[in-house]
């Protein structure tokens, strides 16, 4: 039998409440649902057009504990603006595809409940969510804030850390052979120390230039004007906007000083375990063999350390920005948006043959600013 919804919502309760109540209710009569929106300032009726899906439901409220009130739009999306019209729109779809899946705002995580409550979730990102909590797998890394933001804004993105992981030792290991052919063996000290290092990277290097859909928490109005700053800008200086969220030049450009700084500090780290496991090898290797005591030379740890470092910051920071937002958000995902297989197999072609760049520039970046010599 056709069906259909009527809502039917009291405007004085409303009012006496301070709330704005979205409810979905139906009798038979026609083959949708209508839903209504009043809100108590103007006492205004909005009708919105769904798909039957369930006999009743409550998509949300106002009142606080999770529902979709009027909400403020500003504050807190990591975006660099928005305006109340676009705001509104992200809302009114949010909700919309709420209803068609079945689901209540108490049924939200709280910090994605309130983004929507903001406006800054438009509809697609609720379809995604949905889709993710099918798998057990995908269902509990949603639990943790940072893969939240990043599997809602790409949902390769746990393939695309498995991909530069897994790859990342044979690749590696593949560009120091290139570069070093007959020295290879001579220099393996280097080639761990570098393997070691970079597998150490490989995580940040997807983590951190990842597009990602904020769900932080608005600022507090005491924090200082660079915080707020830096608050604004994208995870990735290329990443595609969400509707209602807009990032200006400098705020994109304040992505990849942010990035770069953390990946200062992650190469300078890995380094340091890594160079501290090569000379730990040299001493251990000039026990065992005199001649390579007298060929051998420590490879210098804090030089090594800050190089490496500066190498992240810059080298490896605009390579992973530019693969992540430009190549795989902007080009390919829009080509190949159905058909997930095909898209897997081209990302990892472009993020194998990026790793293995980044460890040719690696090794001529070291020699040319001396922290590794040729050895004859």
């Amino acid at each position: 039998m056709a069906m259909a919804a009527v809502a039917a919502v009291s405007s004085s309760s409303l009012c006496s409440s301070g709330k704005r109540l979205r409810s979905i209710s139906h009798r038979p009569s026609s083959s949708r649902f209508l839903a209504t929106t009043v809100t108590p300032s103007s006492h205004r009726l909005q009708i919105f057009r769904l798909r039957p899906t369930r006999n009743s439901f409550l998509v949300g409220s106002g009142s606080g504990d999770g529902g979709f009130g009027s909400g403020n739009s500003g504050g807190g999306g990591g975006g660099g603006g928005g305006d109340e019209g676009s705001s509104g729109k992200n809302r009114t779809e949010a909700i919309l595809a709420l209803a068609e899946i079945g689901r209540s705002a108490d049924s939200l995580p709280a910090d994605f409940a309130a983004a929507v409550d903001a406006g800054r979730i438009p509809g697609e990102i609720v379809y995604r969510l949905a889709n993710l909590e099918k798998s057990p797998i995908f269902r509990w890394l949603l639990q943790f804030g940072g893969f939240k933001e990043r599997l809602l804004a790409d949902d390769l993105f746990l393939a695309k850390v498995a991909m530069e992981c897994g790859v990342g030792i044979f690749t590696k290991t593949a560009a120091e052979w290139e570069r070093r052919r007959e020295n290879f063996m001579k220099e393996l000290d280097f080639v761990f120390a570098d393997v070691v290092m970079a597998i150490i990277a490989d995580f940040m290097l997807v983590w951190l230039p990842a597009p990602t859909v904020s769900l932080r928490p608005p600022l507090a109005v005491t924090a200082g004007r660079i915080a707020k700053f830096f608050y604004g800008c994208p995870d990735n200086a290329f990443q595609v906007a969400l509707s209602g969220t807009s990032y200006s030049f400098l705020q994109r450009i304040g992505a990849i000083v942010r990035n770069g700084a953390k990946l200062f500090v992650v190469g300078t780290s890995a380094s340091l375990v890594g160079t501290g496991v090569t000379n730990a090898l040299i001493k251990a290797r000039k026990l065992l063999d005199k001649d390579f005591a007298v060929e051998a030379e420590e490879v210098p740890l804090v030089e090594t350390s800050i190089a490496y470092g500066v190498y992240m910051a810059v080298s490896s920071n605009l390579r992973y920005q530019i693969v992540a937002g430009v190549v795989e958000q902007r080009i390919l995902e829009p080509l190949l948006h159905n058909q997930k297989l095909l898209l897997s197999a081209l990302c990892f072609a472009v993020r194998t043959g990026n790793t293995f760049l980044g460890s040719l520039l690696w090794v001529d970046y070291a020699r040319w600013v001396g922290v590794q010599k040729i050895r004859e």
